[in-house]
């Protein structure tokens, strides 16, 4: 079983796109980047914001990591949410999200995926 974590953008979610709705219906159908999973049993075992602007990604997810290692359900995947993807291009966000995630790789030793759906 594949188990995820997925980053949304603080700005975004609930703002303009309320509860995820789009992400969990594109894990569901398994579209978009969820479709590497068409085969597979996967877990959202965690979901978290980027921090807000400018961006506090890494010590958030270091957070989440440790606590999902004390309740013994650590993710395997790193999803960085379309809102982040939105963000960058659209609405100015600092954040490099090529940059983000090649430090996330190098720093938690798993995969990053930069998207969840294409809705």
């Amino acid at each position: 079983m594949k188990k995820i974590l997925v980053v949304s953008c603080e700005n975004i979610r609930d703002k303009h796109c309320i509860a995820c709705l789009k992400c969990f219906k594109a894990l569901a159908r398994r579209e978009g980047e969820f479709a590497r999973y068409r085969d597979e049993e996967v877990q959202v075992v965690g979901w978290t914001t980027c921090g807000g602007c400018p961006g506090m990604v890494l010590p958030r997810i270091t957070l989440v990591q440790e606590l999902a290692r004390l309740y013994e359900n650590d993710f395997d995947v790193i999803h960085l949410g379309t809102c982040l993807v939105k963000a960058a291009k659209v609405c100015n966000c600092p954040l490099d999200l090529e940059s983000i995630k090649n430090k996330l790789e190098t720093v938690f030793k798993k995969e990053v995926v930069i998207g969840t759906h294409n809705y």
